[in-house]
């Protein structure tokens, strides 16, 4: 009976050790499938943020991209526009030093000679008043009697250089002002340098 008593006492001894190793493995199985499952996981979120992480990037630098291309369009109105303002600065002071009255005595009487042929009735040439006289002056010599046969000088405190001349009693003109003539070449200016800096 002691016998039994022992064997008996052995075999649920090793059932008991049986059961707790299997017990034992079936908890290592569930720990390994959980760990498998653990790391798996963490790699699909780690794929997912660097795929976003890559996409983020990417908008980051076509974003970057755009910015600068905006930048740079911007820099070269900017440039356009200060340039196209220092020009015509230039151009303005420029047409007054070659607005002399000596010189639009030139151009008027070619403009006269050359414009229409009917009585030279209801020309009126208006210029500055500082101008006006210098002015008078040179038409005589190179207009000589065609500006006694009713050509009017007429003074503008509003012109700054160069003149406006009438063929109808001033109903309408013709502006060859420094202002005017200014305006007129820093527009082509203006064209050139659009062309040229491509905004």
């Amino acid at each position: 009976m002691a016998e039994d008593l022992k064997n008996l006492i052995e075999k649920i001894r090793e059932e008991g050790i049986k059961a707790a190793e299997d017990k034992a493995r079936a908890i290592e199985g569930k720990a390994k499938k959980l760990a498998d499952n653990i790391v798996q996981d963490a790699r699909h979120k780690a794929d997912d943020i660097i795929k976003r992480g890559e996409e983020e990037a990417k908008k980051t630098e076509e974003s970057g991209y755009a910015s600068l291309k905006q930048a740079g369009r911007d820099i070269m109105i900017s440039l356009r526009k200060e340039i196209n303002s220092m020009l015509s600065k230039i151009t303005a002071g420029r047409m007054r030093e070659a607005l002399t009255p000596a010189e639009m005595a030139k151009v008027i009487s070619a403009i006269i000679k050359e414009g229409p042929k009917t009585s030279k009735e209801g020309v009126i040439i208006s210029a500055n008043s500082k101008d006006i006289e210098k002015l008078e002056k040179s038409l005589m010599a190179e207009l000589g009697d065609e500006i006694k046969q009713g050509i009017t000088l007429k003074r503008s405190d509003e012109i700054t250089g160069g003149f406006i001349i009438s063929y109808d009693s001033g109903k309408s003109y013709f502006d060859f002002t420094d202002k005017s003539l200014a305006a007129h070449i820093s527009f082509r200016m203006n064209q050139k340098l659009k062309e040229l800096l491509n905004v």
